[in-house]
């Protein structure tokens, strides 16, 4: 009876060594990390495979037991040792091999990430690489001057003070290049590369320490100079001061002793002009490293001082003479005495004449030409008057050199200063009676103004009164009147329009703002002449077709003809484009003029019908005439009708482009206030304020491309000049808009800036290798370098300083971690058998989850106090736990949907989609087991895996990692 199940046990055992023979030979074939990216991404592939394999070999052990369970229950007792030891055998072979694919592919695939990571790295490294190439390049731009030449200095330190932070990462990247070397032995990675990555920074270093060198050079030279500028100028203030002391009046030193100390002052010149010329040495080389405009700077300065200094010398020497002078200074003063007598007696001359000439009283004048003669006269005297002052300032001067001398000069500056009053008394006697001449004018020119005031009225009380006429004996009465009115009105136009033509004569008078004034009111008068006028004209057209009714047909036709004729070519003249808005305005009104007169014709010849019944010819010529009357009809409505819209779409485009302008201008102001605002930074305060104040910016981004349609729709109805500005001013608001995006940029920009230093600050953490690189690249700039070596130092002093509180809080740690991972141990094993219990289990993973940040704080808190020399074995022992348990807190949760009611989640099986759901955890088994060289680095493996199935088919396997 025991020989079948013998049978089945002998070939289930067969078959599964067969299986795991063959498992671990196809394991030794892939296991190595030797060779080229893509050989070991290939084994990769293939060591996943087998991994996916191990259900099947699981089915295998499997049916092994069951077989010599079968076999035990019926063998002999003897025989049941026999069976146990092979069937302990077939579990630790089992073991082995499962042990050895988990190894195998964790190994090849860590050995992967590292390589990836690297390549990652060293891409970023030579990003910087040539940037800073780039930037080094250039040859040295030369500066206006030492304050530019400081700043030039500061940022090549800046420049080379990158290049020194970023021997850091260098080391780093040798050192994996190296770890990867001797792994995989790729040539990428081979000491050549090493060699060449490190000659490249150093010739990078080697330039910027070249052009810092050059640069201090270079302003040392510039501010040795500018000291010696310093001490010649001070030299020369102390030189101006000693020469100003001996001169002028409140000088106490006689003429002996001022002498004595000008020749003393003398003396110190040569020492001044040798240090000048040493100065002139030394600018050669300041200037040779000047830009032109610092080199200009520099000579211009040196040619002032030298100025300066030649200024002083004949200071010196003019000083000299006039007290070698003052001997004979009485000649002196007696010979300008009889100069300013003999000028005073020519001025007492020339003041009488034009008082005898001109300021005596005339008869009033009554013309125009009288009055502007007049005008003229007085203009004359006062333009007379005024050309003197240069004499009276003379005089003026002259008087004064006078009492310079010791000499007494009363007498002749008492008829100085009455010939000076006389001259002034005149001169606004003059201006009085130019000024009334100019009032004279001025009524005479409102003279026709209220001549057309009367004339209107009269006007229109023979249009009321001539509304309505019973009898032609009427019409005969009022005719003339019309006819008489018509000539005034003419007249009086012709007048108003003879002094729109003296503008300039007004302008010359009365000055540029009232004579504006006056020509508006004269336009205005013209407009409402020219109303009643066309009203006074239809009157009289309507009163003569009443008569014309007694008379014949062409003696009413033919006016009205020549009528039509002038409104046509009137109309045609006005066909045109205009340049700008006012242009545009204008036209409207002479076509609405135009307008009206059309109307006005047209209520005529609907007046002459009655002439023309019984007469075919004269029907025919009259019906000619109104068609051609509808025609200009119709053609004025459609110019008025463009000519309006025209008006209407300038005015909407002129009042858009303002709008937006100032829009522009005010955001612009409020953008560079927050910009060089130089006060403390609260990152996300300042970016919701730049978030209000940019809700605008889509909304007029998008009304941009709308005046510019409606900037060149008026450019289309406007004349070339005209298109011309419009076209200007289009550029201007481009112009405009593109400053304020950049600006706008610029603090966005800067915003997130802030804020990355603030996150950077907060978060404490060391610089590690990580794929959670946004789009740009690592976020690792110098100033971020240089924050974390300050920010390293002071923690160095605090960890010396709090070692007793790191050792508490590790025991603090390990305590609420071992607390954690016990429950979570025993959720795990729960057994739910209702839907009740699955939402219990939920719960309290729900629990565990949110006591992760807590355990996150004191984590952190464990490696900013961690100890700053010699590494800590428990530390490292406690993040692998911690990555651990936060592995398994994070698959329970995903598991958690995939359990049945009623199987412990400990052996529930997976599904064969999710073979690798596992693979973190033996990751991290692997990791703890292989012993590697630093901790660090696997843990830059666990979070460069983290992040590289963020995102595709392993998002699953997504946990932070500290």
């Amino acid at each position: 009876m025991t020989q079948q199940p013998q049978e089945g046990f002998a070939r289930s055992m067969g078959d599964a060594q067969e299986w795991m023979k063959a498992v671990q030979e196809r394991l030794q074939i892939n296991d190595n990390t030797q060779g080229p990216r893509a050989a070991l991404e290939a084994r990769l592939r293939e060591t996943e495979k087998i991994c996916q394999l191990e259900p099947e070999g699981r089915v295998k052990v499997d049916m092994v037991l069951r077989a010599a369970e079968a076999l035990l229950a019926c063998c002999r007792e003897d025989q049941k040792p026999e069976i146990l030891a092979r069937l302990r055998d077939v579990k630790a072979q089992w073991e082995e091999t499962v042990t050895y694919m988990t190894h195998c592919h964790s190994r090849i695939e860590w050995v992967w990430l590292h390589w990836s990571e690297y390549l990652l790295a060293r891409d970023e490294f030579y990003r910087w690489f040539q940037k800073m190439t780039v930037v080094l390049e250039p040859p040295v731009e030369l500066q206006l001057g030492l304050k530019e030449k400081r700043w030039q200095l500061s940022h090549a330190q800046v420049l080379l003070q990158n290049v020194d932070n970023q021997a850091m990462l260098l080391d780093r990247l040798l050192e994996e290049a190296a770890s990867l070397f001797n792994r995989i032995g790729d040539p990428s990675v081979d000491e050549d590369a090493q060699k060449k990555m490190k000659a490249e920074y150093d010739a990078v270093k080697t330039k910027a320490q070249n052009r810092v060198d050059l640069l201090e050079q270079v302003t040392q030279e510039h501010e040795h100079f500018q000291l010696s500028v310093d001490e010649f100028q001070l030299w020369l203030k102390a030189v101006v001061e000693r020469v100003h002391g001996c001169m002028g009046r409140k000088c106490r030193l006689s003429t002996k002793d001022r002498l004595s100390a000008l020749q003393d002052i003398a003396s110190d010149f040569p020492r001044g002009e040798e240090s000048l010329r040493r100065l002139e040495e030394q600018a050669g080389g300041v200037i040779q490293s000047s830009s032109p405009l610092g080199a200009e700077k520099i000579t211009r300065e040196l040619e002032e001082m030298r100025n300066v200094l030649e200024k002083l010398r004949a200071l010196w020497e003019g000083e000299e003479g006039r007290l070698r002078g003052l001997l004979w200074s009485r000649e002196a003063y007696e010979q300008q005495r009889r100069q300013l007598e003999a000028e005073l007696a020519e001025f007492r001359k020339g003041l009488q004449r034009l008082a005898e000439e001109d300021l005596e009283p005339v008869a009033k004048a009554g013309t125009q030409d009288e009055l502007v003669a007049r005008w003229r006269l007085y203009s004359a005297t006062r333009a007379a008057l005024a050309a003197e002052e240069p004499r009276v300032d003379r005089l003026q001067a002259r008087l004064k050199e006078l009492i310079v001398f010791p000499e007494d000069p009363q007498p002749l500056a008492g008829s100085v200063v009455s010939a000076i009053q006389e001259h002034q008394s005149m001169k606004a006697k003059s201006s009085r009676l130019r000024n009334a001449a100019g009032v004279d004018l001025w009524r005479h020119f409102q003279r026709p103004l209220q001549e057309l005031q009367l004339w209107r009225a009269l006007a229109q009380r023979i249009v009321d009164v001539t509304a309505s006429l019973p009898d032609p004996p009427s019409i005969h009465t009022f005719l003339p009147q019309i006819e008489a009115a018509l000539a005034e009105s003419s007249r009086l136009k012709e007048e108003l329009t003879m002094l729109q033509l003296e503008k300039d004569l007004l302008g010359g008078i009365f000055g540029q703002e009232r004579a504006t004034a006056l020509l508006e009111q004269v336009a205005t008068s013209v407009r409402d002449r020219d109303l009643l006028h066309n009203r006074l004209l239809q009157r009289k057209s309507k009163l003569q077709s009443s008569l014309a009714q007694h008379k014949d047909f062409g003696a009413a036709f033919d006016p009205l003809q020549r009528r039509l004729s002038d409104l046509q070519i009137r109309v045609r003249a006005e066909n045109g484009l205009q340049r700008d808005l006012p242009g545009k305005q204008a036209q409207l009104s002479r076509l609405q003029g135009l307008q009206e007169e059309g109307l006005d014709l047209g209520v005529q010849l609907e007046a002459m019908r009655p002439l023309v019944q019984g007469n075919s010819h004269h029907q025919h010529r009259m019906d000619q005439l109104s068609s051609d009357h509808q025609t200009l009809h119709r053609s004025l409505e459609d110019l008025v009708d463009t000519c309006r819209q025209s008006v209407r779409e300038h005015c909407t485009f002129s009042h858009e482009v303002l709008e937006l302008r100032q829009w522009i201008s005010v955001l612009t102001q409020k953008l560079e206030a927050h910009r060089v605002d130089t006060g403390p930074w609260d990152a996300q305060s300042r970016e919701v304020d730049v978030e209000k104040l940019l809700d605008e910016f889509p909304a007029k981004e998008a009304q941009l491309p709308l005046i510019e349609a409606r900037g060149r729709l008026v450019m289309e109805k406007s004349s070339p000049e005209g298109a011309a500005v419009v076209q200007k001013e289009l550029q201007e608001l481009v112009e405009s808009w593109g400053a304020l995006r950049l600006l706008r940029g610029s603090l966005l920009s800067l915003v997130r800036n802030r804020q990355l230093q603030r996150v950077e600050v907060d978060s404490g953490k060391k610089l590690i290798f990580t794929n959670n690189i946004p789009k740009t690249g690592f976020l690792i700039t110098p100033m971020d370098l240089i924050f974390r070596h300050h920010r390293q130092t002071n923690v160095l002093q605090e960890e010396e300083a709090s070692c007793e509180d790191f050792s508490q809080l590790l025991r603090s740690f390990e305590h609420w971690l071992q607390v954690d991972n016990s429950k979570l141990v025993r959720i795990i094993a729960m057994r739910t058998a209702t839907a009740k219990d699955l939402r219990t289990r939920e719960t309290k993973l729900q629990e565990l989850e949110a006591r992760v940040p807590e355990g996150q704080h004191l984590f952190e808190n464990l490696l900013r106090l961690r100890p700053a020399r010699g590494s800590s074995d428990k530390l490292e022992d406690l993040r692998y736990r911690w990555m651990l348990y936060k592995s398994k807190l994070k698959d329970s949760s995903h598991l958690l949907t995939q359990n049945s009611p009623g199987e412990p989640t400990g052996f529930q099986k997976l599904p064969t989609h999710l073979p690798a759901r596992c693979h973190r955890i033996r990751l991290l088994e692997a990791i703890r087991h292989m012993k590697c060289h630093c901790f660090s680095s696997c843990c830059w493996a666990v979070s460069r895996l983290n992040s590289c199935v963020g995102t595709g088919k392993w998002s699953y396997l997504r946990q932070p990692v500290s």
